[in-house]
Parts: structure tokens; C-alpha cells; sequence
């Protein structure tokens, strides 16, 4: 009946309906072959088919739900783990390149998905942003050379035990790493961890509420942006006098973003990030391992846990002073301690903890930390993979909506979109892709 019914209504001037073409399309059921009539634009080149179009089917022969299957799979595991589990339960699987083009294409959705989601309901009353970054194992230039170049034909393949040995003859002996070579050439992917916290009765913050997590391979200045945006969104606007805090590492690029997006935040360095730099102080002046390192540390951990920061640094003015300035190792002791001397004293007004604690606010990033290893190094820091930026980041952000649990909702919005730019313009559409994203550029100008 519709098919009949589309045969009446699509006669676009200059267009010629031909009869019935086999279709093939991938579902849960397994590859189903139908039917559908085809109008060709003739001159105009090219042609749709009406029905699809009015089913939202796409082009590229595979199921919306078939695509959500594999992509949210392969947002969790590998690509080739994810054709695996989907061919013990569906008895049949997307290859792994195509199951890479269905991440391509659904990852260029993304950004308009992060821009038009509504906000949360029932927030909390204070708003809790904490950010970091990650490096990722990203393909060098010489890789990606290797990768994409003609493979020359082995003609003496020899047996299963030799091959490995040929290979090696072929590509020739690997050099031996220097001292502070990095080998997994990593780039940084920066994540944002948003959450809100609702005051009790007795004057205690609750939470978190409304948990969400961002993270992009763009610059830093992005990611504290779409803070921005999503913070304005949930109603804790620069003017709405709503409290926010952010915690950070203390990243110098950092500061100078929050300064610009979040004026009227309160700016907290997690504390057990100032710990460390006490042990590597602590470090310039007892031995590894003494009792009189741990104690030294733990005289200063009470001095930060009681909001004298400026006690430690006073702490080690006095020891510079103590410290001669010639002697075996005495330079670099007094160049590491004053500059572990020089971070604390530039970070003291984001150091009061104390009164952080009293108002019940957070003194650590513990939610961004496990956010770093369970969104960014649990899926792409694994052994052997290598990534290129690029396309790692249609997967990140996709990852991002699967544990901000959208994921359902992002697939409606996807196909109502797709689909009424298909019915629009009267074209089957596409949403498998092979070319990467740009990585995006909000809050870089």
C-alpha cells in the first residue's frame, strides 16, 4: 500500500519512476532483501528511494538499530571484540572497517547533540566542575607512512614459525630507545567531569547529582568552554549568584581558562596533587624511604589540611636558606625545591582547604581521576593501539554519551535529524563515513 502510495505522489518534473530494485539491508534478524521503487532525477543525475526516505531507512544498508548495536559496543571494546560478540548474538556482524565508518558517521552528530541536550532535571545547588587530561598512544608520521603505503609482496612466505623472522629481515633491526624517548607518542585528550550537590536540612552537600563527563581531543580552552556552556545551561550563569567550584591539577593552561570562562569560581588544586610535590620537596632533603622524610611530610600535610599554605612555603624558604649551594647534588636539590617552592607560592589562594572543608566542598578530582582511566585509558590506552587524533575522536565523545547514559536518546536524535533532512531534500542519506571530524573549535576564537 505505502509502496503504491509512493508511486503516485513522488513524479518530480524531469524525474522518471523506474520499477522495483532488490534492496539489502543488515538487521537484528539477519541481511533482509526487499524491494522498492526507484525515481531517477534523469538529467540531474542520481535518484532516492521515496520509501526509505519516508522510513528512515539510510543508504548504506544497515538498521538504525543495528548501528546502535555496534557502535555503542565499540564504544566499550574493541573493534574487533565488538564483530565478535555481535556474531554470537545475532549470528552475523558488520566487518571491522565498516563497524570504524559507523563511529565516523555517527561521530559527526556529536557536537550538535552536546549543543542542543537539554539539561538535567532536578539539580542540585552547588556545581562541581573538575578537569584533566590524558595522553592517548597516537601513530607517529614513519607509522602512518608504513600503514598506508604499497606492501611489497613477500614471495617466500616460508612456514608458520619462520615468518616472524623474515619480517624482521625486512623491516629491518628496531633501535633501541634513548633515555626519556616516550614511545607511545601520546596526544592529549582533556575531560571535564560535571556533577551537582544538594544542601540538607543539617547543612551537608549531597551527592553527586546529575553526573555528566565531556572529553576532546581539541585544545584545553575547548573543554573548559563547553564547562562554560553546559554550567549556563544548568542555570549556574556568572550572574545567577549559584556557587562553582572547579578542581584542577594545577595545569598553568588551566588557570588561565578558568580565569577567562569561571571569574566568579572557586579555583581548588586537588590536594593530593600538592601532596606529591611535598614528597619530591621532602625528597631534596632525607633519604628515600627515612623517617625523617615521612615525618617532615606528614608536619606539612597538617599544615595543608589546616590552611596554612603559606606555612610550607615559608617551610622552604627556610630550607633553601639552610641548603649550601656547593656541594655533590646541592644544585640540583636547590633548582628542584625552589621550584616546588615557586608552584606552591604561585597556587596559595586555591589552597584553603580548610575552609573548604567547612563549607563541605571538594579538596580532590577523585570523580575526574576515575573518569581518566574508565572513559579515556580503559578503551584507548591498551597494548598495541595507536590512534590518530582525528578519528579517536568520534569514538571519545561517542564513549562520553554512552557512560553520560544518552545513548538512546542521542540515536532518536539522530535519526529525527537525519531523517528530515532526508525528506527535505528528497535524498537517501548516508551515515557511514570514512573521512575523520574536524576536532571541534568552540571557545578557540
Amino acid at each position: 500500500m505505502r509502496e503504491d502510495h509512493c508511486k503516485l505522489t513522488h513524479t518530480e518534473s524531469g524525474c522518471k519512476r523506474q520499477g522495483l530494485k532488490d534492496r539489502l539491508i543488515g538487521t537484528v534478524f539477519g541481511k533482509v532483501r526487499y524491494w522498492r521503487t526507484y525515481i531517477y532525477r534523469g538529467k540531474f543525475g542520481g535518484g532516492y528511494y521515496p520509501l526509505d526516505i519516508e522510513l528512515g531507512l539510510p543508504w548504506d544498508g544497515f538498521s538504525m538499530l543495528v548501528r546502535s548495536y555496534a557502535v555503542r559496543l565499540a564504544t566499550k571494546m574493541s573493534y574487533a571484540q565488538t564483530v565478535l560478540v555481535l556474531s554470537t548474538f545475532l549470528q552475523w556482524s558488520p566487518c571491522q572497517k565498516t563497524i570504524e565508518e559507523m563511529v565516523l558517521g555517527l561521530g559527526k552528530h556529536t557536537c550538535q547533540w552536546f549543543e542542543s541536550a537539554p539539561a538535567p532535571k532536578n539539580d542540585g545547588d552547588v556545581l562541581i566542575i573538575q578537569i584533566d587530561s590524558k595522553g592517548t598512544p597516537t601513530a607517529t608520521e614513519e607509522e602512518l607512512k608504513k600503514r598506508r603505503g604499497k606492501r611489497v609482496k613477500n614471495l617466500h612466505p616460508g612456514s608458520q614459525r619462520h615468518r616472524g623472522k623474515a619480517a624482521r629481515k625486512r623491516r629491518g633491526s628496531k633501535k633501541r630507545k634513548k633515555k626519556g624517548d616516550k614511545s607511545k607518542n601520546a596526544k592529549m585528550s582533556t575531560i571535564v567531569v560535571m556533577y551537582t550537590l544538594k544542601r540538607t536540612d543539617d547543612g551537608l552537600l549531597e551527592g553527586p547529582i546529575n553526573k555528566k563527563v565531556y572529553a576532546s581531543y581539541a585544545p584545553k580552552r575547548h573543554a573548559v568552554a563547553i564547562a562554560r556552556c553546559e554550567a549556563d545551561k544548568r542555570g549556574f550563569t556568572k550572574k545567577s549568584g549559584k556557587l562553582v567550584q572547579i578542581v584542577t591539577d594545577g595545569d598553568n593552561d588551566l588557570d588561565c581558562y578558568v580565569e577567562d570562562f569561571f571569574s566568579e569560581a572557586i579555583h581548588t588544586i586537588d590536594i593530593f596533587h600538592v601532596t606529591e610535590y611535598l614528597w619530591k620537596a621532602g625528597a631534596c632533603l632525607y633519604k628515600e624511604g627515612s623517617d625523617e622524610l615521612i615525618e617532615w611530610v606528614e608536619a606539612q600535610k597538617d599544615f595543608l589540611y589546616d590552611g596554612r599554605a603559606s606555612a610550607i612555603v615559608d617551610e622552604l624558604d627556610k630550607r633553601l636558606g639552610l641548603l649550601p649551594r656547593r656541594g655533590p647534588g646541592n644544585k640540583s636539590r636547590r633548582e628542584r625545591l625552589e621550584k616546588i617552592r615557586n608552584y606552591l607560592n604561585k597556587r596559595i589562594d586555591k589552597m584553603d582547604y580548610k575552609t573548604l572543608q567547612e563549607k563541605d566542598l571538594e579538596i580532590s578530582s577523585g570523580a575526574v581521576e576515575g573518569a581518566v582511566n574508565y572513559v579515556i585509558a580503559k578503551r584507548f590506552d591498551s597494548g598495541g593501539m595507536r590512534w590518530i587524533k582525528e578519528r579517536a575522536e568520534a569514538l571519545l565523545q561517542l564513549r562520553c554519551i554512552e557512560v553520560n547514559d544518552d545513548w538512546d536518546a542521542f540515536i532518536d536524535f539522530v535519526h529525527d535529524k537525519t531523517s528530515r533532512q532526508a525528506q527535505r531534500l528528497n535524498e537517501n542519506f548516508f551515515l557511514k563515513s570514512k573521512e575523520a571530524m574536524e576536532l571541534p573549535t568552540y571557545g578557540l576564537n
